[in-house]
């Protein structure tokens, strides 16, 4: 006791004294998510039935700042509702570090940061946090940012290990080594941001026995408009260097393009039209290159559908994807609803397997996402949504299942986000 005491005496001391030369505040995040899912990723299959089961995010986050040093730590643990035993006496998933950096302030203009950090830019479609997933995503990286008035330059550099180790062999938990550069600048109602993107994957060469390292670039711009009521954005990207596929060593030659406009008809209701392309490529193509477009660290649940069918950790290196949709958004008071509805095409040829002599039809299926969020309070928010994919023959020859079932998705989640304390003034 007497030990708890002095403890806790010194930490309020700390507090205390620094009160004037520092800030420290720590805040809660208790995110916990029902979901029914019902054709969830991939169209039900025969013999399969739905499923059910509550996920949660716990985060405990701690952001310190003096004078030119900042730093971040955040703690969390991702659990299913009854992974574990009532009575277990440990936790399965037990507690993870989502962020651990520090950053010192040279000046105005220049910083670094350094460790555990989330590296998030434009609409995040190549780089994000992924906030949808549980677990969220986070590198281990240093960045150093220039920031001029009207200005700014990310360097960012990261290699990789599985573990420390006596000598060279294989990563395979993440990528080897990533560095890449974005700029980003504002002309009057116009914002433009640049990104150049290289991330080399180590593989042990099947011929050689040697351990080989493929570099793959990802490169181009995020514009974006608005003025008045209008407001629109637009993303092309390409990508080559080599890349991993089933044999390593292997060319990439793909791109992107994503196009969105959005008009405010009153203060209440938004609506807007859409576009993405992702190359991908012919099934009955013999060259060896790839050139199916991968959105390589990007949000993508919040892009083709929140069902997930597409490069949610699937759908890589395949026939690539068309998405035309329309967002119609309402918002009034302490609510808002979304209606997106998609219409999925295939980028590239598909072979009918019960003839290979013919194509298919690049219709994919239709998708409708509704989704509505109530804020209760300050810092408790609850979302619910319902999405139905209506899938075609060639879906089901892409992603297997059956599209005559009713397949769908529905959740409800509930964000509470306290401040525990805060010593800033």
């Amino acid at each position: 006791m007497k030990l708890y005491q002095k403890m806790s005496l010194s930490l309020i001391l700390m507090i205390g004294t620094g009160a004037f030369a520092q800030e420290l505040d720590a805040n809660l995040q208790l995110r916990p998510r029902y979901e029914y899912r019902n054709g969830f990723k991939e169209l039900m299959k025969d013999g399969s039935l739905p499923t059910s089961f509550v996920s949660q995010r716990s985060r405990l986050n701690f952001n310190f700042k003096q004078e030119k040093l900042k730093a971040k730590l955040t703690f969390q643990n991702i659990r299913v509702w009854g992974d574990v035993p009532t009575t277990t006496t440990s936790d399965k998933n037990g507690i993870a570090l989502f962020e651990a950096w520090a950053q010192y302030d040279f000046n105005a203009k220049w910083s670094a940061r350094l460790g555990r950090q989330v590296l998030s830019y434009d609409n995040q479609r190549i780089m994000g946090e992924i906030d949808w997933a549980q677990q969220g995503q986070s590198h281990d990286a240093a960045l150093l940012t220039f920031k001029p008035n009207n200005h700014q330059l990310d360097l960012g550099f990261a290699v990789n290990s599985d573990a420390e180790k006596l000598y060279r062999d294989v990563n395979t938990a993440s990528y080897k080594h990533m560095q890449y550069a974005w700029y980003h600048t504002s002309f009057s109602n116009l914002n433009m941001s640049l990104l150049f993107l290289n991330v080399g994957f180590q593989y042990n060469d099947a011929l050689t026995s040697e351990l080989e390292i493929d570099n793959m670039q990802t490169f181009g711009t995020y514009l974006s408009y608005k003025k008045n009521k209008f407001d629109a954005n637009l993303g092309v990207y390409g990508q080559t260097g080599k890349g991993k596929l089933v044999t390593e060593n292997t060319s990439v030659s793909a791109w992107y393009g994503g196009l969105n406009l959005n008009y405010a008809f009153t203060d209440k209701f938004k609506a807007g039209l859409g576009y993405e392309y992702l190359s991908g490529k012919d099934q009955d193509d013999t060259d060896s290159k790839i050139k199916s477009f991968n959105p390589i660290f990007g949000t993508n649940h919040g892009f083709n559908g929140f069902m997930d069918y597409f490069y949610v950790g699937n759908y890589k290196n395949t026939v690539g994807l068309q998405d035309v949709f329309a967002k119609f958004t309402y918002a009034d008071n302490k609510w808002q609803f979304n209606a997106i509805p998609h219409v999925f095409m295939t980028a590239a040829d598909v072979i009918d397997p019960t003839d290979i002599t013919k194509k298919m039809d690049s219709y994919l299926g239709t998708e409708v996402d509704l989704t509505a969020t109530y804020t209760l309070q300050k810092d408790i928010t609850i979302t619910g949504g319902y999405s139905q994919m209506f899938g075609s023959d060639t879906m089901e020859v892409l992603k297997a299942g059956n599209k005559g079932y009713d397949n769908n998705w529905a959740w409800v989640m509930i964000t509470i986000n306290p401040r525990i304390f805060t010593t800033a003034k």
